[in-house]
Parts: structure tokens; C-alpha cells; sequence
């Protein structure tokens, strides 16, 4: 198996039976970042990984989350934004529900395979640890009757497999959009700040408007609603398909707005969970009458806010991913190998991983939530001592690496290419 050239990524396989009659590039900057989301999403799922102090999250208010439903949006806009431009409104929307189908499945299966693995540890391994219990899936062990109708209507969604269905629901909100950019693209824009701010818990709470609050409920027994909610999330879903689509221009590059980003950026930091746990914690700014910073952090909970994706997670990701974007180069150029050295070549395949990482990413994803349970109790095992931290983690980084390619060869469709005569 050889790495792509990062030069000619086409956006689907071309197949002997359906060869394309112009291949359509893909900017790269858009599979390398989901790329690089996916190894992110690896590390910040696996129990006790120390690499996770050096992930987005806490550093900033946004995180891999945020770089990979941008990035699904601006997929989705070509992807599915030119289904609805070759065949209509309604075989469109049929596109968009086959996808919502293989997502849901893909949902299901990642459910069952996770629980399998940690009944199985919990029941032949005889640990002290119950890794059932890990991910808090008690009811669904003790008494699985109404758990597993909540599962397959999706009315139990633990936290740890609530990506999925939030983009199945964001999915879904599509055939509307479409529609109504072929009215007016304003009813675009105000249909999703609509939803957005009907998602804002905090913000309708202080209005006293708490009732109208646009959630979906996460289990059968309690108040608990989807933690990944996708009347919140579709903002940026949406803000990924609207640039894709060409809806919203994309920002030129001045000095001023490079500063201003890397301001927005910089000043999160102190009230970032690394800069809060250092900074105000440990260092300074603790005073007779309590924390600044931490007082600070605590004022604008509802504006961080992760479930219902708060405003400041939205204006911080728009900085770093304008700040991403212009050092990447117009349509990825700068991260393109340049000369004809070891170095060069060795950071062109490197480029060629990570974009067929992207590429491929709801397989990898799936693949990624169970590998990562895999790791923590390999880590489990062995310990957490740097080095061994380090294999594990590579090890993972190594089977989406091979999903990936699997995912890509299997796509492609080999048994219906002519044989070589």
C-alpha cells in the first residue's frame, strides 16, 4: 500500500466502472485539520493520557470537537451541497438521509462494541476496577429492557457516545436549510441563530424563559439531556457548510485581523482549564476576597458553555481556525512538502497520512472510541510511565492510521476493476 500524493487528493475514489470526467481537488486544509481532530479525539478519550494536557481544550474554550463538525460541515457542503445542486431538493435530501442511516448504524454498533468490551473485561478480567462502571452504563447492565429501546431511539445516549447523534440531528436540520437558501440565504442566518439561541440554557434561564429551552432528552429515568446539544452545535456545522458553499466570503488576510485572532486566542489562555489550574491557582491572583480569575471563569460559565456550545467557544475556534487557515496557505500550499530532500519527504508523507486520516473519518472516529478504551486498560496494565504512555499511544495512532487506508481501499471498490491483462 503507498501513500497518496497530497498534491492530487481527489474528493471520492475514481473506480474503473465510474471514472470522474474532472477530478474535483479537495482543499487540503480540510481533511488535514479533520485529520489532525481525529488524533486529538484518540488522546482525550483515553483514560489517564497525560497527552491530553497538551490538547486544544485546554488551552482555549474550543476544542477538537469544534475543528471536526467544522470541518464535517464543510465536507457535508460538498458532499452533499452538490447532491442537492445536480438532483434537486429531494434527491438531495434522500442523500442526506442514507448518510443520517449509516451514521445511525455506525452509533449502534459503536454502543455494542464498547459495552461488549467492558463486559468482557469486567467479567474475565477479575480487576478491582469495574470499567463498566467507567462509563457509567450501571442501568444499562442491571436492567437493559428500557435502556435498549432508549438506545435504538436514541432516548439513551451516555455521554461518551453523543458525537454521533448530535450529527445525525445536525444532519437532519439540512434539507431545511436548503430549502430555504433557495428563498433567501437571510432566512439561512436567522433560522440557525434561531435554534442556536434557543439552545442557550443559561441565556433563556436569565430571561426567564427557561421553559422554551431546545434540548433532547439523554436517558428515560432522569432530567439529563444529550450532552452534545445539536440546537447549539449546528452553529458551526452550519458556519463550515456556509463558507464551503461560498454563502459567506472567506476573510482575507490582513495584519489586523492576524492580530486580532492571535489576541482572542492569547487572552483565553488565563481563563483556559490550564490557564485557571496554573495561573490563578497556583501562582497569583488569589486575593483575601477570592480568585479573579477563577470568579471570572465561573461569570461567563454560560458563554463556555460546552453542551450547548456558548458564544466564547464560537468566537475563540473563528480565531484559531483564521489563524490555522493563514498559515496553512491558500487551499493548503503551505503544507505541501517543498525540495526534494529526506526531510521534505518524510513531511510529505506525513501530510498524506494525516489527510487520509481526515478522509475517512467516520470510520476512524468509530474505530477511535473504541481504541481509545483499549488504551486505558493496556495503560491500565502496564502503567502510565512516560515511555509506556508514549507506545500506547503511537499503537493507537497506528490502527486509525490502518483504518484509514482499510476504510479508503474498501471504498474504492476493488473487485469491480477489470483485471490487469
Amino acid at each position: 500500500m503507498t501513500l497518496a500524493d497530497a498534491t492530487t487528493i481527489p474528493s471520492r475514489p475514481v473506480t474503473a466502472l465510474g471514472a470522474m470526467s474532472s477530478v474535483r481537488v479537495r482543499d487540503l486544509r480540510l481533511d488535514f485539520f479533520r485529520g489532525i481532530a481525529m488524533f486529538i479525539i484518540l488522546m482525550a478519550h483515553t483514560p489517564g493520557n497525560f497527552l491530553t494536557s497538551w490538547i486544544p481544550a485546554r488551552w482555549g474554550f474550543s476544542d477538537a470537537t469544534e475543528i471536526f463538525v467544522f470541518c464535517s460541515g464543510m465536507a457535508s457542503a460538498i458532499a452533499f451541497g452538490s447532491a442537492y445542486d445536480r438532483m434537486g431538493w429531494r434527491l438531495g435530501s434522500a442523500r442526506v438521509g442514507f448518510r443520517v442511516w449509516q451514521v445511525y448504524w455506525a452509533h449502534i454498533g459503536l454502543f455494542v462494541a464498547v459495552a461488549a468490551l467492558l463486559a468482557a473485561i469486567d467479567f474475565y478480567g477479575g480487576y478491582d476496577k469495574n470499567y463498566i462502571g467507567s462509563l457509567n452504563l450501571w442501568k444499562f447492565f442491571d436492567d437493559p429492557a428500557v435502556p435498549l429501546v432508549g438506545l435504538v431511539t436514541l432516548t439513551y445516549v451516555p455521554n461518551y457516545f453523543d458525537i454521533l447523534p448530535m450529527y445525525m440531528v445536525v444532519l437532519i436540520l439540512m434539507p431545511v436549510i436548503m430549502a430555504l437558501s433557495r428563498l433567501h440565504l437571510g432566512l439561512v442566518a436567522a433560522f440557525v441563530i434561531v435554534i442556536w439561541l434557543m439552545a442557550q440554557d443559561a441565556l433563556l434561564q436569565r430571561l426567564g424563559m427557561g421553559h422554551l429551552h431546545l434540548a433532547l432528552p439523554a436517558e428515560p429515568w432522569s432530567d439529563r439531556t444529550w450532552f452534545f446539544n445539536p440546537f447549539g452545535w449546528q452553529l458551526i456545522f452550519f458556519t463550515g457548510f456556509a463558507f464551503m458553499r461560498g454563502w459567506l466570503p472567506k476573510p482575507p488576510v490582513t495584519n489586523i485581523l492576524i492580530a486580532l485572532a492571535a489576541f482572542v486566542v492569547i487572552a483565553n489562555i488565563p481563563l483556559s482549564n490550564i490557564g485557571v489550574r496554573a495561573i490563578a491557582r497556583d501562582w497569583f491572583f488569589v486575593t483575601e476576597s477570592g480568585n479573579p480569575v477563577i470568579d471570572a471563569r465561573l461569570a461567563i460559565k454560560g458563554l463556555i458553555d460546552k453542551s450547548d456550545f456558548g458564544l466564547f467557544r464560537y468566537l475563540h475556534f473563528l480565531s484559531l481556525a483564521y489563524l490555522a487557515w493563514v498559515i496553512a496557505g491558500d487551499k493548503g500550499a503551505n503544507l505541501l512538502a517543498r525540495g526534494t530532500g529526506a526531510l521534505a519527504s518524510a513531511w510529505g508523507g506525513l501530510v498524506a497520512i494525516i489527510l487520509k486520516v481526515g478522509q475517512q473519518s467516520l470510520a476512524v472516529f468509530v474505530v477511535s472510541m473504541f481504541t481509545a478504551r483499549v488504551m486505558g486498560f493496556v495503560m491500565d496494565l502496564t502503567g502510565r510511565e512516560v515511555r509506556t504512555v508514549l507506545l500506547v499511544n503511537l499503537g493507537g495512532a497506528a490502527i486509525l492510521v490502518a483504518t484509514a487506508y482499510g476504510a479508503g481501499w474498501f471504498k474504492s471498490h476493488p473487485w469491480r476493476k477489470k483485471a490487469a491483462t
